[in-house]
C-alpha cells in the first residue's frame, strides 16, 4: 500500500487518503490494544442507525498499525463554521442535534464512562484528597447507558457534498451518561478560547434536552481531570482551575 495523499496528521497518527478508503496510521510506539479497541468500537457504533464510515480492516503499513475505513468526500463541520460565519449559529444548531441523535442509542458492548473517568482521574497527577473528591462525585452521578462519542466537537463532523453528516473518530467512545459527553465538549470550546461558543453551546444543549445546566456543570470538574491525565502542560493551568472551582459537599 503506497500512501502519499495526506489528509491530517496528529501527534501519534498520520491520516491517509487512498481512493475510496481513509488510512489512519499509528505510529510505531502506539499500543496495539489502543488500535484494536478503537476498530472494534467503531464495528459496533456502525450497528446502530448512526452515520458513520464503515470499517473495512486493521491492517499493517511499513510495520505500523493502521485502521482502513471508508472515505467520506466533504468538509467538516469546523471548516464550514469557520466559512460561513453567518451561519455560525445554524451550524452549531445542526451539531447539538446530532450529538442528541448519537446519545438516542445504545450499545450495550462498549466499554463504561464511569469506569473509564476512574481510570483518568487516578492517572491525572492530582493530590490524594482531590482525587477522592472526584471519585466519589463521580460515584454519586446517576447510571445512565447512553452512547457518549468521548471528542464531539466540529472537526469530527463531515458533511457531503449532498448535505449528509457522517460523525468519525470513534476511539473514545464508551456508554454512560450524556451530561458527561455534553460537558466534555463545553470544555473542547473553552480550551480552543470559544468562550462564548462554549456558553451558547451548552445553553442549546440543555433547552434541547431539557437538562437543568447545573447538572451538565457538575461534570466539569471530573472532564477536566480526564482531560489533565493526557499531560498536556500547556493545559494543566487551565484544567485546574475547572478542578479546583468545585464545590464539594
Amino acid at each position: 500500500m503506497k500512501l502519499d495523499n495526506v489528509i491530517a496528521k496528529r501527534p501519534d497518527k498520520t491520516i491517509y487518503r487512498e481512493g475510496d478508503k481513509t488510512v489512519k496510521v499509528f505510529n510505531e510506539n502506539y499500543s496495539k490494544a489502543n488500535v484494536l479497541n478503537e476498530a472494534l468500537n467503531q464495528s459496533r457504533v456502525e450497528e446502530t442507525s448512526l452515520k458513520i464510515p464503515k470499517l473495512y480492516e486493521v491492517a499493517k503499513v511499513d510495520g505500523k498499525w493502521a485502521i482502513v475505513s471508508e472515505y467520506i468526500e466533504g468538509k467538516t463541520l469546523e471548516q464550514l463554521m469557520n466559512e460561513n460565519e453567518d451561519k455560525y449559529d445554524e451550524y452549531l444548531e445542526r451539531f447539538v442535534n446530532l450529538q442528541i441523535e448519537v446519545q438516542s442509542n445504545t450499545v450495550t458492548m462498549l466499554n463504561k464512562l464511569r469506569d473509564k473517568m476512574h481510570g483518568k482521574i487516578s492517572m491525572a497527577g492530582l493530590d490524594a484528597t482531590t482525587r477522592y473528591d472526584l471519585h466519589t462525585r463521580l460515584d454519586a452521578t446517576p447510571k445512565h447507558n447512553k452512547v457518549c462519542h468521548g471528542d464531539f466537537n466540529p472537526s469530527n463532523i463531515i458533511i457531503t457534498p449532498d448535505d449528509e453528516a457522517y460523525i468519525i473518530d470513534w476511539a473514545h467512545v464508551t456508554q454512560g451518561n450524556a451530561s458527561a459527553d455534553a460537558a466534555r465538549t463545553y470544555l473542547l470550546f473553552s480550551l480552543e478560547g470559544k468562550t462564548e461558543v462554549a456558553e451558547k453551546y451548552l445553553n442549546m444543549f440543555c433547552e434541547k434536552t431539557d437538562t437543568a445546566k447545573q447538572y451538565v456543570q457538575k461534570w466539569i470538574p471530573i472532564v477536566a481531570a480526564s482531560q489533565l491525565s493526557k499531560g498536556k502542560e500547556d493545559e494543566r493551568e487551565f484544567l485546574m482551575r475547572w478542578i479546583d472551582v468545585v464545590d464539594y459537599e
